[in-house]
């Protein structure tokens, strides 16, 4: 009897404890979430954001979120996701916002609402230079093109008549074309010209032609989350006045600002 008193009288005290701690504990909790804003990329997309040989996330778009989250005063958590599912994720809220190169598309605005555009830039056609394709007129039904799935190209591809094959990322799509197994890449301008610089046998690759149509980059928010869009534009907006955007994109660009349409 006594060592069941003895029992009853510890797991009370125990039970008191857990009702002191916990609270505490959730609110620690909910602190640390507070103080955390996520935006997703691809992680495959170079120079813009991807995975290093030690698996951190770098990139011109991560430079931009993690100025974001040191003016709001938070810790950036940067996700890479699958590009076709990325909306997706946003809107069931996984993350805060996509800060991924991501195109305004009216057909976006529409599930999603956007910030002021970050940067600029255009689909890009890419051959071998020794393909026949040495203009995009030269474009065939028969020519295969690759391109990452989810992405505006494929609407580009479908205007120039050609094949289409889809893959996760750009380190994909370029390696198919030097391997001979597609035709072309359609792709960001800027991502082409960082593949030819960087990619191995990068050389033997050639942009066809200027951009195929000015594209306009900016973060996607929930549609819910206005308070937190119209912040990241007042951040964004200062960024552009103090020469942080210009600054952030000459380190990635060779001393281009891509920022300015």
């Amino acid at each position: 009897m006594n060592i069941t008193k003895k029992l009853y009288r510890i797991m009370l005290l125990v039970g008191l404890l857990a009702l002191l701690v916990l609270p505490s504990l959730v609110g620690q909790g909910q602190k640390e979430s507070n103080n955390t804003i996520s935006f997703a990329g691809s992680g495959g997309y170079p120079p813009f954001n991807y995975l290093t040989e030690t698996g951190e996330v770098a990139g011109f778009d991560v430079d931009v979120a993690q100025e974001i989250a040191d003016r709001m005063g938070k810790e950036l958590t940067y996700v890479t996701t699958s590009w076709d599912g990325i909306v997706e994720g946003l809107r069931a809220k996984r993350y805060d916002g996509i800060l991924g190169s991501m195109g305004i598309t009216e057909e976006r605005q529409k599930v999603v609402d956007f910030s002021q555009p970050y940067y600029y830039s255009g689909p890009q056609l890419i051959t071998r230079k020794d393909s026949t394709i040495k203009q995009v007129e030269d474009l065939k039904a028969s020519h295969l093109l690759g391109l990452v799935t989810g992405t505006t190209f494929e609407r580009d591809a479908e205007q120039l008549g050609t094949q289409v094959k889809l893959y996760e990322d750009d380190n994909q799509t370029l390696i198919e074309l030097l391997n001979g197994r597609i035709d072309g890449v359609l792709t960001d301008r800027i991502v082409g010209l960082n593949a030819i610089a960087e990619l191995k046998e990068g050389d033997r690759l050639t942009l066809v032609g200027s951009v195929l149509r000015s594209e306009v980059m900016a973060i996607a928010f929930h549609k819910d989350n206005t308070e937190l869009k119209n912040q990241v534009n007042d951040i964004l907006s200062s960024m552009f006045a103090d020469g942080t955007m210009k600054a952030i994109s000459e380190k990635w660009f060779g001393g281009e600002d891509i920022t300015v349409e």
